[in-house]
């Protein structure tokens, strides 16, 4: 099993916001967001960060994908 960001790409595309606007809402570095885009493992500090920055749940931006 791993995990899938694609529910937090649709929900940026959704509310027209840009994957860099993401980063400064956040303050996540550089790293962080490519390792988002790659779908490898983050901490769950920066996934709340993403949560209240968006006012959301962390079920509307992670999903967990069987292999």
């Amino acid at each position: 099993m791993k995990f899938s960001y694609n529910p937090l790409w649709k929900l940026l595309i959704d509310r027209g916001l840009k994957k860099a606007q993401l980063r400064k809402m956040t303050d996540i570095s550089s790293a962080t967001l490519s390792k988002l885009n790659k779908g490898e493992n983050v901490t769950t500090d920066i996934l709340l960060r993403i949560c209240e920055a968006l006012d959301c749940d962390l079920s509307d931006i992670v999903e967990i994908v069987r292999d």
